[in-house]
């Protein structure tokens, strides 16, 4: 996994302009979907990958895929998703990686979104995660409504507890920026990935490509549905210790997590996919 010096780099460009990022995938059982997720990546240089075994029984096994470089980091037991992207992060750092492209089990990517999102990062030094526009599908691959977030670091800073701002899945991060704010952390079960986009906007900023980069898999069971009630008890944790009374934005985010406490995950979606279909 460790990315050959950049001196070495003698038979074109276009294949070292991924040896600095790498996929980071956490998976806990689910061999067939990785392979799935993995196969997605179309890109023109070498793609390096390393899949964080959360203790699955069988463990998992890297796949054998075409201009694909995996590696396997297995976990001692299985200790939740926030201790192994924390240790996929750490091991990026070890290896030389400077980005760490986040995906899940069941996500797919599209065609060059790496070489997009680092060539946007390495022309925009603050810029410390960068997501993209998801299209939310079914398991069966079905579109259901497709996540349009802005793509302005401004915007998102006053959206934040408002919508969905940052998709986890579609994220390149700065493996230093992340690991200089404490990396990722368990104190917030479920919203891990909030709880780090909000310490990372204290120091850096937040931004979004404006066009499509990932197809999520809307999984029932995913984080988002076996685990709301955590999930959403994280959040507004979260409202509360960055609430700012003069962004509105901020009281109708912990108004609308308020109802999404008591209001059944089924009858939510339903919601979501009536609102985005009256926008498309």
């Amino acid at each position: 996994m460790t990315p050959s010096p950049a001196s070495a780099q003698t038979a074109g460009s276009a294949r070292a302009t991924l040896d600095d990022v790498a996929v980071l995938l956490p998976a806990y059982n689910g061999q067939a979907e990785v392979e799935r997720t993995l196969a997605s990546f179309d890109e023109d240089a070498l793609v390096h990958v390393l899949i964080v075994d959360d203790g699955s029984t069988p463990p998992i096994v890297a796949p054998t895929l075409p201009n694909l470089a995996i590696d396997v980091l297995r976990m001692p037991r299985n200790g939740g998703i926030e201790k192994a992207l924390q240790s996929g992060m750490d091991a990026l750092a070890e290896r030389g990686f400077r980005y760490a492209a986040r995906i899940d089990s069941g996500d797919l990517s599209v065609p060059q979104r790496l070489a997009k999102q680092r060539a946007y990062l390495e022309s925009h030094a603050h810029v410390a995660g960068l997501g993209m526009w998801t299209q939310v599908v079914t398991p069966a691959g079905e579109p259901l409504f497709m996540l349009t977030p802005p793509p302005e670091p401004d915007a998102i800073r006053r959206l934040r507890f408002y919508r969905s701002c940052l998709a986890h899945p579609s994220m390149m991060l700065r493996v230093d920026a992340v690991r200089a704010v404490g990396n990722y952390r368990a104190d917030y079960r479920s919203a891990e990935d909030l709880d780090l986009f909000l310490r990372l906007m204290e120091r850096y900023d937040c931004a979004n490509l404006p066009e499509l980069g990932l197809y999520y898999e809307m999984n029932p069971s995913g984080i988002s549905a076996t685990k709301r009630r955590t999930q959403v008890r994280s959040t507004l944790r979260l409202q509360l210790r960055y609430f700012n009374a003069r962004n509105l934005y901020d009281w109708l985010g912990l108004a609308k997590n308020l109802l999404h406490l008591v209001t059944p995950y089924r009858a939510l979606q339903a919601v979501k996919q009536r609102l985005y279909a009256a926008r498309a």
